[in-house]
């Protein structure tokens, strides 16, 4: 897939208009609010695919992608009891669990390929390998996660959004959002061997 293009409109008038409207204008079609809109959010869209479905560049420019063509349809049901950024995260994780179930064999030998890989790296400090390989664990264990406890653990730990609104916008109680970061830390703990940054 090549990566999305966002359509500006001369004059600004799309950066001028809020999120709630913009949501609004992308579910007639307009492409430039749909423009206007991957502006405005697709660091921070990029940012929670990446930890909600720990691939690489190349899918994750695939999954934002994907994430902002679902936009448009997606906005036709909007209902604004949720902030924007939050609504997006909320299509990007539909877009991300499609692409984990689907690209678990792919991981696994991947994974296998980046042992091989360890140790062509003598050149790097003992320091900066141990780094990279801390964060790699995070990630991969982040990664198994159940999809139920990564999606809580990285909604609010990650991006720092308030269980409440996470759990409108899973359509849970807030209770069962709390339950799930307690068993998301927990699992993360054995993990890790016991050791959770």
């Amino acid at each position: 897939m090549s990566r999305v293009i966002p359509i500006r409109r001369v004059g600004g008038a799309p950066a001028e208009l809020s999120d709630e409207a913009l949501v609004a204008a992308c579910a007639t079609g307009e492409n430039a609010a749909l423009g206007a809109l991957y502006d405005r959010h697709v660091d921070s869209v990029r940012r929670f695919l990446a930890r909600m479905s720990g691939t690489d560049e190349r899918d994750l420019d695939d999954l934002v992608q994907a994430t902002f063509e679902t936009v448009p349809r997606a906005a036709r049901r909007f209902g604004g009891d949720s902030q924007v950024r939050t609504w997006l995260f909320g299509v990007a994780n539909n877009v991300a669990r499609h692409h984990v179930r689907s690209e678990v064999r792919r991981k696994r030998l991947a994974s296998a390929f980046a042992e091989e890989r360890k140790g062509g790296l003598a050149a790097d400090t003992a320091a900066e390998v141990m780094e990279r390989e801390r964060a790699a664990r995070l990630q991969a264990a982040i990664a198994s996660l159940p999809d139920k406890l990564r999606e809580a653990f990285v909604l609010v730990y990650l991006e720092g959004i308030a269980g409440g609104e996470v759990a409108r916008l899973l359509g849970v109680r807030e209770g069962t959002i709390w339950k799930r970061l307690f068993q998301a830390r927990a699992r993360l703990r054995e993990s890790l061997g016991g050791v959770y940054p």
